[in-house]
């Protein structure tokens, strides 16, 4: 008897680790190292502060995860067998319920570590935070949710680059330059290719049920090259990082506009769950990109 509730202790704990979509938190942690990488080249890194915003992006990342299985389902926006990674609510593996209840939690969580970088940032911080935390819903849920409306891409961009980016700057140098703000944007044109691999694989369940994606809005056509696109715009953005570290430095734009390529090509050739590990391939890119250039600073 206890060997078989090991057993379902062991399939709920996959369940909830399918639920944050680890494949896509690499896209919070690159916000937040490539701010470290800023800081550390402008002589203002500070250890702790810099850890709790990168605490603080993955617990809201996880958050707006559980969230978007939550709202999806309740909305009808999932359906049993979808083509992308299973969905424990809609399968019944995870009840709505304890779904809703874990993501107001892990927001609390979330909450409570924005608290402490107040310390660093000042208390107009908590706007930010209030922010950040409406935006982690207002994605799946609200009277005009993001996700639905072509806008996700938007979101990640400012969510997921725009802002992790600058905050974490910020509350280690308490201002934001002109290149934080370009490095921030090349954060999050490659983390909104995250999104287009995803919402081009789940083109066709999307539109069974009506959600309009920037794929099913623009084509399916449009999204390889939206991707190469980003990333071109990326590396541009991320020229001054790139040019200060000089040397064999130049050659990263090269490598990354050369794996957007091969990315974009392999999504013409793919059809449903084969695109899944674009998707991490993508993600996994951009967080290498931010630690590279980190390494970067750091032995310049």
């Amino acid at each position: 008897m206890s060997n078989f509730a090991g057993v379902n202790n062991m399939k709920t704990v996959k369940f909830w680790i399918e639920a944050m979509r680890l494949r896509t938190l690499p896209v919070s942690v690159a916000g937040v190292v490539m701010a470290w990488a800023l800081a550390v080249a402008d002589g203002s890194f500070m250890l702790l502060p810099a850890l709790l915003c990168l605490v603080f992006a993955i617990l809201c990342q996880i958050a707006s995860n559980f969230a978007n299985e939550y709202y999806d389902y309740r909305a009808g926006r999932d359906r049993v067998g979808r083509e992308g990674p299973r969905r424990g609510v809609t399968e019944g593996d995870i009840s709505p319920k304890c779904m809703k209840y874990a993501t107001y939690a892990v927001l609390l969580v979330a909450a409570c570590v924005g608290l402490l970088l107040t310390y660093w940032g000042g208390l107009w911080l908590i706007a930010v935070g209030a922010l950040i935390g409406v935006g982690a819903l207002a994605y799946s849920t609200g009277p005009w949710p993001l996700s639905t409306h072509a806008l996700g891409e938007v979101a990640v961009f400012v969510f997921f680059g725009l802002v992790p980016v600058s905050f974490t700057y910020y509350v280690q140098a308490l201002t934001v330059t002109r290149e934080v703000l370009l490095a921030g944007a090349a954060v999050g044109l490659m983390g909104a290719n995250v999104l287009i691999v995803n919402n081009y694989r789940d083109m066709a369940d999307d539109a069974a049920v009506g959600k309009m994606t920037l794929a099913l809005l623009l084509g399916a056509r449009s999204m390889p090259v939206l991707y190469v696109l980003n990333v071109i715009v990326a590396m541009a953005c991320l020229w001054p990082v790139i040019s200060a570290l000089g040397g064999a430095w130049y050659v990263l734009p090269v490598l990354f506009v050369a794996a957007s390529v091969a990315i974009a090509r392999q999504m013409t050739l793919r059809m449903g769950r084969s695109l899944t590990p674009l998707l991490g391939m993508t993600a996994v890119a951009m967080a290498a990109l931010s630690i590279l250039l980190l390494i970067g600073t750091v032995t310049c």
